[in-house]
């Protein structure tokens, strides 16, 4: 879906975020509701699926997840930053492709929990800030609260495994430590 928002706001989202079924679902869900454009790299998908299935401790392989990532936002994919990642040096090397996917694409964010791998002083250059999910999904929330409350209702009506009522929602939130997003879906859990 295009949205106001889409044209101008990208956003590369790394596999720590995308590994996680909650922070997963959150992006995706206002990602799908056209508040941001994401993106990441196949070697990102590659990581998400590892990720997946450590956090599941080897119940699925992230192939179903990673699948559906792909079915569901097609264009996400970014290709030919090969040669910019040559020339980065972030703290540990392992992280080049993400910078050099983000400066490929001109994303203005990289969603990542993992902030002190990316320092301010080397995105800076390339216009770019890394920022958490939870800051990241609680200002995208921002951008258009209607559109994302249907967003996050359309989600939470599609979690069956197990259903969440909006409160165990916001504990969940609040415990995988997205306490910027419990706090916003606490102001608006009548509407959720």
């Amino acid at each position: 879906m295009r949205s106001r928002y889409t044209d101008r706001f990208t956003a590369l989202v790394d596999a720590c975020v995308l590994g996680g079924a909650l922070r997963r679902n959150l992006l995706l869900s206002l990602a799908e509701a056209g508040l941001f454009r994401p993106r990441w790299s196949a070697r990102i998908l590659d990581e998400t699926q590892k990720v997946i299935s450590k956090i599941t401790k080897g119940e699925t392989d992230g192939s179903y997840q990673r699948a559906a990532i792909e079915a569901a936002f097609p264009e996400a994919v970014v290709t030919g930053f090969e040669a910019i990642e040559k020339t980065l040096t972030l703290p540990d090397p392992n992280d080049n492709h993400v910078l050099a996917a983000a400066i490929s694409i001109s994303a203005s964010v990289i969603v990542i929990d993992n902030l002190s791998d990316f320092p301010a002083e080397l995105l800076a250059p390339h216009e770019i800030e890394a920022i958490s999910a939870d800051s990241f999904i609680a200002g995208t929330f921002t951008l258009d609260r209607v559109e994302a409350i249907q967003a996050l209702k359309r989600m939470r009506e599609r979690l069956n495994s197990p259903s969440l009522d909006i409160a165990a929602l916001i504990r969940k939130a609040e415990a995988q430590g997205l306490l910027e997003v419990a706090t916003l879906m606490d102001e608006y859990q009548s509407f959720l």
